[in-house]
C-alpha cells in the first residue's frame, strides 16, 4: 500500500531533492528509511488533515492497541467508543482501514489490528505517557539502551541518539556557565543534577557494551563516542559549582549593617506600589547612568528568583535527632580506566626512570578496550585534568605524560593490527601531585 497526497499524487520523488538521485541510497539514514515506506505512509494517513481530526483518529487508535481482545466486533467498538458519535467513528475506522492498520474479516465479522498497527504503536507508545519533565529528553533513551543491552539487542542508532543529546545538554549547560548569570545558573540547575543522576546508567551500558562479546565495529565506535560525551559532561560539575560560587560572591552587602542586596529585594517585593516610596520626596526626575549593565541585570533577576527563609518562622535550632548511616553515590566509570592507573603506578615502582611505549600501555583484550586506553592518553600530566577529583584526576596526576609521534607502526596483537608511535615518560614533578 502506498498513500498518495491529499493534493494529488507525489510528482518528485524522494531522490529529486539531491544534486545526485544516486547519493539517496548512500546516506545510511535515508536509506533505512527507504525500507519503511509502508511505515511512513500509515503515521502520513494516520496524522493527515485537520488537528481535532488527528487528535481523533490517533486516540481512537491507541484505545484499539490497549485493548486486552485480539478481535474487536462492532458490539466491541460500540463499547469502546460509546462516547463517539456513529459518523466519527466510521470515518476513523474506514481511515484506518485504508492505510491498512485495522483488518476486516468478513468471514468472522470482527476487526483486528495488522501487523503494521503494531510497529506504529510501538513508535506512538510513549504519546501516552503522562506528565514530563525537563529530563524527559534524556531518560527515555537511557531507558532505551539499558533495556537494549539487557535483552542483547543494543543497536549502535540508539547510542548515537544518546550520544547527540548528552552533547546538546553539555553545551547547554556550557553556555549557562559561560554567562556567568545567576538568574541562568539557577534555572538549569535542577536539570544538571538529574542529568549528572541518569548519566550513570548511561556508564553502566557503556561498560556492559565495552566488555561485550558482539563483534560490530558500529557499534563499538559509538559506545567509544557515548563514553567520550559521558566524560566530558561528568567533568562539568566541578566548572558548575565553581560557577554558583563565584555568583554567590557577588551578592552585594550594604553597608556595616548586614544587609544584603537579597534583602533589599525582597522588602522591594512586599511593597505595594513601588512608584509612591519616591512621592514628593524628589524634585526633578532621576537619570540614572548604569555601569555594566548586564551584569547589573543578571543580578537583579537572580535576587528576584532567590528563595529566602520565612521571617516569621522560628530561628532557634531544631531539636537533636539520631544520624543515620549513608552511603555516597558516585557514577561508575569503566574498569579499563582503573586498571590503567594501577599499571602506570606498577611501571613507576618497577622503574620510575624507565619510558615505556604507546602500545605497551594500550594493547590488551579487545579492540574497543584498547582504543578506549588510547582515548585516555591525552590526559597524562594535563594541567586542567589534574585538578579534577575522581579517577580522571588520578589518571592524570599518575606521574606520567604522553608524547605521540606522526608515524603509525604494525603491532603483533590478535585484535590490533597498528597502534601510533610514541612514548610515555615519567614526570617527576606530578609522580606524587
Amino acid at each position: 500500500m502506498h498513500l498518495e497526497d491529499e493534493h494529488g499524487s507525489d510528482e518528485n520523488p524522494f531522490e529529486a531533492h539531491f544534486l545526485d538521485p544516486s547519493l539517496a541510497a548512500d546516506a545510511e539514514l535515508s536509506w533505512a528509511l527507504g525500507q519503511r515506506l509502508e511505515l511512513l505512509d500509515a503515521l502520513r494517513g494516520l496524522f493527515s488533515g485537520p488537528a481535532s481530526t488527528v487528535r481523533l483518529r490517533l486516540w481512537c487508535f491507541l484505545e484499539l492497541a490497549s485493548a486486552p481482545q485480539g478481535r474487536l466486533s462492532r458490539d466491541d467498538l460500540r463499547m469502546l467508543f460509546h462516547a463517539l458519535k456513529a459518523q466519527s467513528l466510521d470515518n476513523v475506522l474506514k481511515r484506518l482501514r485504508e492505510v491498512d492498520l485495522l483488518l476486516w474479516d468478513a468471514t468472522s465479522q470482527d476487526y483486528s489490528l495488522s501487523g503494521l498497527a503494531r510497529q506504529l504503536h510501538g513508535l506512538l507508545a510513549p504519546l501516552t505517557k503522562l506528565g514530563g519533565g525537563d529530563d524527559d529528553e534524556l531518560a527515555p533513551l537511557l531507558a532505551q539502551v539499558a533495556g537494549a543491552q539487557a535483552l542483547g539487542l543494543a543497536d549502535a542508532g540508539q547510542l548515537r541518539h544518546l550520544h547527540a543529546q548528552l552533547a546538546r545538554l553539555r553545551d547547554e549547560f556550557a553556555d549557562a556557565i559561560a554567562s556567568g548569570s545567576e538568574a541562568r545558573l539557577h534555572a538549569v540547575q535542577p536539570r544538571f543534577e538529574r542529568a549528572l543522576a541518569l548519566v550513570e546508567r548511561a556508564g553502566q551500558a557503556l561498560t556492559a557494551l565495552i566488555r561485550s562479546d558482539a563483534e560490530d565495529p558500529r557499534l563499538e565506535r559509538e559506545a567509544r563516542a557515548l563514553g567520550l560525551a559521558q566524560a566530558r559532561l561528568l567533568s562539568m560539575a566541578s566548572q558548575f559549582n565553581r560557577a554558583m560560587q563565584q555568583a554567590d560572591r557577588q551578592r552585594v552587602t550594604l553597608g556595616s549593617t548586614g544587609v544584603t542586596s537579597s534583602d533589599v529585594r525582597q522588602w522591594l517585593r512586599e511593597q505595594g506600589d513601588l512608584h509612591a516610596l519616591v512621592d514628593g520626596a524628589l524634585s526633578v526626575g532621576v537619570r540614572p547612568v548604569f555601569v555594566s549593565q548586564h551584569d547589573l541585570m543578571d543580578v537583579a533577576e537572580a535576587e528576584w528568583e532567590r528563595d529566602r527563609p520565612d521571617p516569621g518562622r522560628s530561628t532557634g535550632l531544631p531539636p537533636p535527632s539520631q544520624a543515620t548511616g549513608a552511603a555516597l553515590q558516585v557514577p561508575s566509570m569503566p574498569p579499563e580506566l582503573q586498571g590503567m592507573i594501577d599499571q602506570l603506578a606498577g611501571w613507576l615502582d618497577e622503574a620510575p626512570q624507565a619510558p615505556r611505549s604507546v602500545a605497551q600501555a594500550v594493547l590488551g583484550g579487545r579492540f574497543a578496550q584498547a582504543a578506549y586506553r588510547m582515548q585516555l592518553l591525552p590526559l597524562l600530566g594535563d594541567a586542567q585534568a589534574r585538578t579534577l577529583g575522581g579517577q580522571t584526576g588520578e589518571l592524570a596526576r599518575s606521574g606520567w605524560r604522553s608524547e605521540f609521534a606522526a608515524s603509525v607502526s604494525a603491532v603483533d596483537d590478535p585484535k590490533v593490527l597498528a597502534v601510533s608511535d610514541g612514548t610515555l615518560e615519567p614526570d617527576g614533578e606530578q609522580a606524587h601531585g
